[in-house]
C-alpha cells in the first residue's frame, strides 16, 4: 500500500476535480486534454481505470494487452468513457476514496493526481490551487525519476526555482516559475512553458 499520509490529499484532489467538472456543458468534455491523444473525457477515464488497479490486476491487464502500456491504457479509457461524459464522471466518483494502485513509488499516484487533475483543468480554463506541501513533495520525486516521464533527463543541468515554494534544484541555466507549473514542465507538459522564466527555459522547451 502507498504511504498512507499521502491518500488524504489525493482523495480531496479526485473530490475537487469531480467538483470542478460537475457542471461542465457536453460539448467541452471533447476538449483536447495536456495529453495530447486524450481529451477531457479519456484523461477522466485513464484516472478513474488507474484508481481501480491493483499491482496483479495492472500486470494481469499488461499481459492481455500485449505488454504494451498504450495498448492496455487504450482498452481501460474504453471501458471507463463508455457511455459517454456522464456516466465517465459518475465512475470517476465511484473511486474518489480508492486506495487501489498499480505497482510504484508512493508519491506516483499524488503526481498523477495533480499532473492529470492539470491536463484536464488547464485546457478548460479551470483554476486550481492545489496544496504547496503536496507540489513539492512530487517535484522533489520527479527531479530524481525517469520512470516512464524521464523527468530527470529532461531537466538534467537546469537550475529549477519556484517562486511559490522553498522549493529548487539544480545547478546551470535557471527555469523559475510557480512550483506545479515546473512540475508540468518536468513531465513533458509543454503549455506550462509560458509560465515559467529564465535562460533555462528554451533548453526545457526543447527537451518537451
Amino acid at each position: 500500500m502507498a504511504d498512507p499520509e499521502l491518500w488524504p490529499t489525493i482523495h480531496a484532489e479526485r473530490a475537487a476535480l469531480a467538483a470542478d467538472l460537475a457542471n461542465l456543458p457536453e460539448e467541452q468534455w471533447a476538449t483536447t486534454s495536456l495529453c495530447a491523444n486524450w481529451t477531457v473525457t479519456q484523461a477522466l477515464g485513464h484516472m478513474t481505470a488507474t484508481a481501480k488497479l491493483t499491482p496483479a490486476k495492472f500486470l494481469a491487464n499488461l499481459a492481455k494487452a500485449g505488454f504494451s502500456f498504450e495498448k492496455m491504457a487504450a482498452t481501460e479509457i474504453a471501458a471507463e468513457t463508455a457511455g459517454g461524459p456522464a456516466a465517465t464522471l459518475q465512475r470517476f466518483n465511484s473511486v474518489l476514496s480508492a486506495t487501489d494502485h498499480p505497482p510504484g513509488p508512493p508519491t506516483t499516484w499524488l503526481g498523477e493526481t495533480i499532473v492529470h487533475a492539470e491536463d484536464i483543468r488547464r485546457p478548460l480554463g479551470i483554476k486550481r490551487e492545489y496544496p504547496t506541501a503536496a507540489a513539492v513533495r512530487v517535484a522533489d520525486f520527479y527531479k530524481g525519476s525517469n520512470l516512464l516521464i524521464g523527468a530527470k533527463k529532461r531537466i538534467a543541468g537546469l537550475a529549477l526555482r519556484a517562486t511559490d515554494a522553498d522549493w529548487s534544484n539544480g545547478t546551470g541555466a535557471e527555469v523559475s516559475g510557480p512550483i506545479v507549473s515546473l512540475v508540468l514542465a518536468m513531465t513533458g507538459r509543454a503549455a506550462a512553458l509560458d509560465d515559467l522564466t529564465g535562460e533555462g527555459v528554451s533548453t526545457l522547451r526543447s527537451r518537451t
